[in-house]
């Protein structure tokens, strides 16, 4: 007999997540490494425009109609801003304030938001098994971030509150998108979301003065690598798992980004990775473990 093939299917859903998260999180040692060689909305903007070149002509090669039709506009800003735009601008100014490892594990509170969200806006009950996901994971994240230790600090204060603002935002994306699923094809949407989203980075990063003779090659494909891969594939797979599985289930699973967030600021940057660090990372996949069978 033969197997029934993934495509169309849940595990398809989550294994498009799985790799979302991933490639998010190698986002954040690489944009905190790139942070020594330029100002912060200089260097989104670098990655952003990039991206968005590479998403238009992927869109062309595919032959996907690249002019949005005129009642997707305002749906496609309001995306635009909720899954790139602020969200972009926040994380920015969060990594400016703290460490790439406390950066991703804050941001990564999104499942809180996604999955309150998801009850009135989708019909997406809390069952038990996607409370204690929840609890779990956002658990390993305030031990992560080192809540009620000496590594809490009141000076990473704003770089908190801009993370949690950005993974609120993110959720109410993420269910946002769940709820009214924009009508284009995939990659233009993306195309678009990115264009549109990085206008108010742009605009910030008007009044820094980057020095581009700075960057050296790692920090080319640093960019190089964030423009292709979490920027534009990610985003690809990210709103195709939106199809497939539970808004919920989605945001929950996606924090397998902070483990490999921390994971590669041990190993690219430096950042300390000791017993809290492996315990919290423990809690977080197996709120994400739980999340995937809710």
């Amino acid at each position: 007999m033969f197997k029934r093939p993934l495509i169309g299917t849940r595990a398809e859903g989550l294994f498009l997540v799985l790799f979302t998260a991933c490639s998010w999180g190698l986002t954040w040692p690489q944009s905190k490494f790139l942070l020594s060689m330029l100002p912060p909305f200089s260097m989104r903007s670098a990655c952003g425009l990039v991206a968005v070149v590479f998403a238009f002509v992927v869109a062309a090669l595919r032959r996907e109609r690249l002019i949005p039709p005129r009642d997707q506009w305002g749906r496609l800003f309001v995306f635009a801003m909720l899954n790139y735009g602020l969200f972009i601008v926040l994380t920015t100014q969060a990594l400016v304030w703290l460490t790439a490892s406390e950066a991703v594990v804050i941001t990564y509170t999104l499942p809180i938001w996604a999955s309150i969200l998801a009850w009135p806006m989708l019909g997406e009950r809390l069952n038990g098994r996607r409370i204690a996901a929840i609890i779990l994971g956002c658990g390993g994240v305030a031990l992560m971030v080192g809540v009620g230790t000496a590594a809490a600090s009141w000076d990473k204060l704003p770089g908190a509150a801009m993370g949690f603002v950005a993974a609120w935002l993110f959720g109410l994306g993420t269910v946002v998108a769940k709820k009214y699923p924009l009508r284009l094809p995939p990659t233009t949407a993306v195309a678009w979301q990115g264009a549109i989203g990085s206008i108010p980075v742009l605009i910030l990063s008007l009044w820094e003065t980057p020095v581009w003779r700075g960057v050296t090659t790692h920090g080319w494909i640093s960019i190089a690598y964030i423009a292709t891969l979490p920027l534009t594939i990610a985003y690809l797979a990210w709103f195709r798992a939106l199809k497939l599985v539970p808004a919920s289930t989605a945001a929950t699973t996606v924090l397998v980004s902070p483990m490999i967030g921390v994971i590669g600021s041990s190993l690219m940057l430096g950042e300390v990775l000791g017993p809290r660090q492996i315990i919290a990372l423990a809690m977080t996949l197996s709120g994400v473990a739980l999340a995937a069978r809710a």
